[in-house]
């Protein structure tokens, strides 16, 4: 797994290159909040390639079956 810290400006190119959405919203108080976005899982290959994207919900069984495609 891999975490990112980036900028705000880095930020928003990452998700633009991964096609992914998220929005900061206020929570109930004044220095709380939420995050909604995308939630993917990647596989990548041994050159850094993504070979698989992993939908939220897609369930073990189809995920599986895509891993075993690409073995």
């Amino acid at each position: 797994m891999i975490a990112l810290i980036p900028s705000a400006q880095q930020l928003e190119a990452v998700a633009k290159d991964f096609k992914v959405y998220y929005k900061k919203s206020p929570g109930k108080t004044p220095t709380s909040y939420t995050m909604d976005h995308t939630a993917h899982a990647y596989v990548f290959d041994t050159r850094g390639q993504i070979r698989l994207v992993a939908r939220y919900g897609m369930g073990a069984k189809a995920l599986a079956g895509d891993l075993q495609q690409l073995l």
